[in-house]
């Protein structure tokens, strides 16, 4: 019998269709990578019985991404990167070993090699819904993957990868080698991402150059009864010009009269809303629910697998001509909030939804299954019912009202007064929040009545400024120009924040920093088009025309990156432009700071710049050296490297309980070949150094292949051992007040040996015995003392107990690569590591 190897997008995706597909009777067991699962089970494909394997990915398999030394800041020209860098697609995410756990099941290659046969081996399933229906139905018209659709993926990914890179690597690296506070670790630039920037600024700009206008109203109030009155409204509305309107006022305030001059009553509608697509969602997301785009998202695609919803990726607002709406909206009749709605919906009968924009992808995001509050909970309960109520009310009626509209004349000057009465209040059930708001009901009259004056007053007011963009209205934009696609416009918005280009105020609003405003005023002082929107939705627009075979693919690659290396070389020629913009904002890196520990070459102190990205300056021999992010830096007891003399810095990663010491210049010069770039002393291969690996190394990790765990000795009293690569910590020899890693090895597996003084009062040892020698690994006093966690959150290991496994060490350092270790256990677990998973 064949197979047939099935490959879904997430890991629950491909539970939730093997169920479906199987009807609940299947086998499941883990993958190789430990992250997806393979569910196995037996059914009918193209007419024949076939044994069925369903699996996933998880995220994107491959990434694009540069060879060699082209991805290097160092040692490349960025104007290399648009056409001279050659590519390749990696693995995404290496960890899972994606790539080999598909090759490994066994229907891959086999079927694979058959391809040249002509007979078709690879085909797509389209649907929009994690239901049995649209399941079912997807298998029944498969079809092939769109090589079209797949060359402008392609093309967009490498424009993005090439153009981004260049203008990214030079940018960082000049600004960053000036100035010292620009809080920012990379100075990014996205052909996306910058024009996402340009509308954020051009906002700013005008709140900035908004010079607020003086202006009066006159406003007047008529009596109808003894008890109420009206406020009318000045049909000339405003005046900028005082003494024209205190003429007006003049002339008005001594009539005692209003004479009616005309009513209208007139019966108007508020439509029900379009089908939702992403781009709404996102808006209403933002603007009702206080969520961020990309927080939005993530609950969108999590229900989606869950069943709850259909696919939340499309631009489409149009339902199908074969979409089941009263199918979908039976789903919601026993529901707890809008059962009653509904119930009345089926028995009058739905209302026809609007015709919206087929964008010929997915159809609209509808609910699949009914869901309470209690089941879902939190953000994901308040988007699904987002969702639900807006499909609710697509397919309800349209919301009526009568406005009523009374002109007045007082002397001269001409008033109005309106007011409005819902008659059927429609979708607006449904949608409180879009219901007509209730205005005071006006009096019934008819022309040439009058009423008494009670006052005619003038009014001083200003004009306003804008406000900042909120997330709504730069979705808004962005969607207008064609700034990214739905998938991606939370990513654009999500960069700016991350890059620290604007940071999110209240009522998510989108305020830019001092960064984003001169990095967007520069590119306009030097080429407008790379902040404008106008030359990306070209480029979108070529891709789109990729994607439906009417463009050439090379073409459009070639033709866009030769614009924006043109680009390119003119915005490097003419970057002093942008730096005066630096210069008034920034501190240059000399000014910015505080003395830290001493240069090696010049003995002088250099700075620590605390801002990101961190880093020590050396103003004398103006010399930078990066240092690792996301931690503490100080002085590491005024020692100093052997090889350079540089004064040492201590790196602590605060809650995660790692630290280990560092010298500036080896860790951005790397002085042995088997060290990269970025390692520090925990890492460093100096034979004789007292804070090398070869001297606190003490034995191979318990987790990770390659990271050796090495004792902090700047730890104690609480002693650590961590691992060098991975965040395994071991928190050991709580009592001792020295602990020193010993030239002997264990004779059971290599490790190095401890050796530890323990204070007397709290001593582990028998009798009035204080030191003790002896293997972390193997060594029953020490196994008793030894405690594992994780650096970011802690799994401690149970201290002793019954069956406990003899543990496994090796010696201090690392093996040359490639070369196996005959000591690590078969099963990859030491003693430490026993009870750890």
């Amino acid at each position: 019998m064949k197979t047939v190897l099935m490959v879904a997008e997430k890991p629950s995706l491909a539970q939730s269709i093997a169920k479906i597909l199987s009807r609940g009777n299947m086998s499941s067991h883990k993958g190789l990578n430990g992250a997806c699962s393979v569910h196995k089970y037996t059914g009918t494909f193209a007419g024949q019985p076939v044994h069925f394997k369903m699996t996933s990915v998880c995220g994107h398999v491959m990434t694009l991404d540069f060879l060699g030394k082209y991805n290097k800041w160092d040692k490349v020209d960025p104007a290399e990167l648009f056409s001279q860098a050659p590519t390749e697609k990696k693995e995404a995410n290496p960890k899972l070993n994606m790539v080999k756990f598909l090759q490994v099941l066994d229907a891959v290659l086999p079927v694979m090699n058959n391809a040249h046969s002509g007979e078709k081996t690879v085909f797509r399933a389209r649907f929009s819904s994690i239901t049995d229906t649209d399941i079912c139905s997807a298998m029944t018209r498969l079809s092939e993957p769109d090589r079209n659709e797949a060359l402008s993926v392609d093309a967009r990914q490498e424009l993005d990868l090439r153009i981004g890179c260049a203008f990214t690597r030079f940018q960082t690296k000049y600004f960053q080698g000036k100035y010292g506070d620009l809080d920012s670790s990379l100075i990014s630039f996205g052909p996306c991402q910058t024009p996402t920037l340009g509308f954020c600024v051009e906002r700013h700009d005008k709140i900035q150059s908004f010079k607020p206008e003086t202006y009066w109203v006159l406003q007047a109030k008529v009596h109808t009864n003894k008890e109420e009155s009206l406020l009318l409204d000045w049909d000339r509305v405003r005046v900028f010009d005082r003494e024209i309107a205190q003429m007006f006022l003049n002339m008005t305030k001594s009539e005692k009269e209003a004479q009616v001059e005309a009513t209208s009553r007139k019966e108007k509608a508020k439509q029900r809303p379009l089908a939702l697509n992403t781009v709404e969602m996102l808006r209403v997301a933002s603007s009702a629910l206080g969520m961020g785009p990309q927080h939005a998202m993530q609950i969108a695609e999590r229900l989606y697998t869950q069943g709850y919803i259909s696919y939340p990726r499309t631009e489409t607002t149009h339902y199908p001509e074969n979409f089941d709406l009263k199918g979908s909206l039976r789903q919601q009749a026993n529901h707890p909030y809008w059962a009653d709605l509904v119930k009345q919906l089926l028995a009058e009968g739905i209302n026809r939804p609007r015709k919206g924009h087929d964008a010929g992808d997915h159809p609209p995001i509808t609910p699949m299954k009914s869901a309470t509050e209690a089941e879902l909970g939190g953000d994901a309960w308040r988007l699904y019912e987002y969702i639900t109520r807006h499909f609710i009310a697509t397919v309800s009626h349209d919301c009526k009202y009568l406005q009523s509209t009374i002109s007045f004349r007082i002397g001269p000057e001409k008033f109005t007064c309106s007011g409005k009465t819902v008659i059927s209040p429609g979708f607006t059930e449904i949608m409180p929040w879009q219901s007509v708001p209730l205005e005071e009901s006006l009096p019934t009259c008819q022309k040439g009545d009058t009423f008494t004056v009670g006052e005619v007053k003038m009014l001083e007011k200003q004009t306003n400024p804008p406000d900042y963009l909120t997330e709504a209205e730069l979705i808004t934009l962005m969607e207008k120009h064609g700034i990214g696609t739905d998938a991606s416009i939370p990513v654009h918005i999500n960069n700016i924040c991350q890059r620290n280009y604007v940071t999110v105020e209240s009522g998510r609003r989108l305020k830019p920093t001092n960064l984003g405003i001169v990095l967007v005023h520069g590119y306009y002082k030097i080429d407008a088009e790379l902040v404008l929107p106008t030359i990306r939705s070209a480029v979108e627009k070529q891709l789109n025309l990729i994607a439906q075979g009417k463009a050439d693919y090379h073409q459009v690659l070639g033709h866009t990156l030769d614009i924006f290396k043109r680009k390119f070389h003119y915005f490097v020629d003419s970057i002093a432009g942008m730096d005066e913009l630096m210069e008034v904002s920034f501190s240059p890196l000399a000014a910015t700071g505080k003395p830290l520990s001493r240069c090696g070459k010049c003995h002088r102190f250099m700075k620590y710049i605390q801002a990101k990205p961190s880093r020590l300056h050396c103003s004398h021999c103006d010399e930078t050296y990066t240092l690792p992010q996301n931690g503490t830096i100080k002085l590491y007891k005024e020692l100093r490297c052997p090889l350079d003399d540089f004064e040492l810095v201590l790196w602590s990663s605060g809650s995660r309980g790692k630290s280990y010491p560092l010298c500036p210049y080896c860790y951005n010069h790397p002085p042995f070949r088997d060290m990269k770039k970025g390692m520090g002393c925990n890492e460093c291969t100096h034979p004789t150094c007292q804070h090398s690996l070869s001297m606190l190394g003490i034995g191979q990790c318990v987790e990770c292949e390659n990271g050796v765990l090495v004792l902090d000795p700047t730890s104690g009293p609480k002693w650590k051992v961590a691992c060098n690569t991975c965040n395994v910590v071991a928190h050991c020899f709580e009592n001792a007040h020295r602990v020193r890693v010993s030239a002997d090895t264990c004779n059971t597996c290599e490790a190095a040996l401890l050796d530890v003084d323990f204070n007397k009062v709290k001593s582990p040892l028998p009798g009035n015995e204080t030191q003790h020698t002896g293997c972390i690994f193997c060594d029953p006093v020490f196994q008793e003392l030894v405690e594992l966690k994780h650096a970011a959150s802690c799994h401690p290991m149970h201290r002793g107990g019954p069956g406990r496994r003899q543990g496994r060490g090796r010696a201090r350092g690392r093996r040359p690569p490639g070369k196996p270790n005959p000591r690590r256990p078969k099963d990859k677990m030491s003693a430490l590591a026993a009870y750890f998973v």
